[in-house]
């Protein structure tokens, strides 16, 4: 019988049976071994074949998030899968979340084609950098993406966010810390997703989301997964990183070699932006951090 998996646990299953039953399942013990190079061969969001309490095929993606596995450098980690959109929390302060993480999470998103909405949270705690916030949001979203301010405290966004869930699968990635589970309790009280505090000592998000799972609230399905410190790329190549920066791809067509990775080559129109001020300084190095890992080979 088909059905969604909604909960993964690393060995075991939840799956939404088109019957609207909800069964426990494992993996068919053959389905291992189909040459999928990831930690996880299925992912929270994937429609599967489930034959009593195995789960014996899995149907074609439409799309997906991935990202290198954090314990093995050449095995990958499968976030979600046929999802709308990602709801990408980043904090400002409490903690900070780093413009490296939120470059490289966006850089996948466009490589495999998930559009992103940045929801910048927490921007009560923000009183007297009202300019930082306000040149954050302007910077994505000359960039082509939807910004979103929210407070759980003032409710700031929180309309907005609520129609954006509605109708749609949607995955909320982020730092550990930065509001992702309080949101999910905000649009429906009575899940009481678990919350933690932030740490005091590294001003990090401690990880209280230890599993995927979808929930259905506010009219759509969200897909909450534990707290992601590092963002790794895979697949990458050196020649098609810039194309994953709107504004460096852009820049990049004005370069005197069509083969310029905007590093030292002379007469480079893309570091000639940065210099002018037309592109921003944190996403170049944020590019040339991700260009650094892909030319060392650490992806591969």
């Amino acid at each position: 019988m088909r059905g969604l998996v909604i909960k993964s646990t690393g060995s075991r299953y939840g799956v939404e049976l088109v019957s609207g039953q909800v069964v426990d399942a494992r993996i068919k013990g053959r389905f291992r071994l189909q040459g999928i190079r990831t930690t996880n061969p299925l992912a929270v969001g994937d429609w599967v074949e489930v034959d009593g309490e195995q789960i014996v095929a899995i149907e074609e993606r439409r799309n997906y998030i991935i990202r290198k596995a954090s314990n093995l450098s050449k095995e990958s980690h499968i976030l979600a899968a046929n999802i709308d959109r990602v709801f990408l929390f980043v904090t400002l302060a409490q903690p900070e979340t780093p413009n490296e993480f939120v470059d490289r999470f966006l850089v996948t998103a466009k490589a495999y084609d998930v559009p992103v909405v940045i929801v910048v949270n927490k921007v009560d705690v923000l009183e007297g950098e009202e300019d930082y916030l306000s040149n954050y949001c302007y910077l994505y979203r000359s960039l082509g993406y939807e910004v979103v301010p929210c407070s759980l405290v003032t409710g700031q966004g929180m309309d907005e966010l609520r129609g954006l869930v509605a109708g749609h699968v949607s995955l909320l990635a982020g730092n550990s810390g930065v509001g992702k589970s309080s949101f999910l309790n905000a649009l429906e009280p009575t899940l009481q997703v678990k919350t933690g505090a932030i740490s005091k000592a590294h001003s990090t998000g401690m990880h209280t989301t230890t599993f995927a799972e979808m929930f259905t609230v506010a009219g759509g399905k969200l897909i909450d997964i534990p707290g992601i410190k590092g963002f790794g790329l895979i697949d990458m190549e050196e020649a098609e990183i810039g194309h994953y920066f709107p504004e460096i791809f852009q820049y990049a067509k004005q370069c005197k070699f069509g083969d310029c990775l905007h590093r030292n080559e002379p007469d480079c129109a893309v570091r000639k932006a940065v210099e002018e001020h037309l592109i921003s300084e944190s996403r170049y190095q944020s590019y040339l951090s991700i260009l650094a890992d892909v030319s060392a080979g650490k992806y591969r």
